[in-house]
């Protein structure tokens, strides 16, 4: 939990404090956490393989892409770029990976210089809580599929102590 709020941390840092005015907060709660000592549901990486592809969105004032691969070896990887009047202000890179017979989505950010926000041997790790035919609840971090080509992400930000569920809009990119 440490990471997601450093993470929320360099967001504010690199984009400034959340503009109401782009920060889209969802009605309601559309991600979710594990209960106490609960543990992650059996899953495998297949079942998320409707994912993969190459998204685009706007939000903040700017435009991310974010492009999963698809399954292969107990994994995906995708990379996200965030930015704004036509300069990089970030870069993330992510994994889902099999992990103790269920599922982790891990994240690493980057700057436009691409020095790392997170120290060396760490990243951010979000355990899964919830799977279904088209949605994907981590921790704190939610994937639905609305169709072929819309996805809906949803993330909590925390902006000066009041935290925010942000629902980012994706759109399938044909290339």
């Amino acid at each position: 939990m440490f990471t997601f709020y450093v993470r929320c941390l360099f967001l504010l840092t690199f984009i400034g404090p959340l503009n109401t005015a782009f920060a889209e907060n969802t009605t309601p709660p559309q991600t979710e956490y594990l209960a106490e000592q609960q543990n992650s549901p059996a899953a495998s990486i297949e079942d998320l393989k409707w994912i993969s592809g190459y998204w685009q969105g706007q939000i903040w004032g700017g435009q991310f892409e974010e492009i999963w691969s698809h399954p292969m070896a107990g994994s995906m990887m995708a990379s996200f770029k965030f930015t704004e009047n036509n300069q990089v202000k970030f870069y993330e890179l992510m994994t889902i990976s099999e992990h103790q017979g269920s599922l982790l989505l891990q994240l690493k950010h980057f700057g436009q210089d691409l020095i790392g926000w997170e120290e060396k041997d760490q990243s951010m790790d979000f355990k899964l809580v919830r799977l279904t035919d088209n949605a994907v609840y981590f921790e704190g971090y939610t994937y639905k599929l609305i169709s072929h080509n819309e996805m809906h992400v949803f993330v909590v930000i925390d902006n000066d102590g009041e935290k925010l569920e942000t629902k980012f809009v994706f759109k399938r990119h044909s290339q």
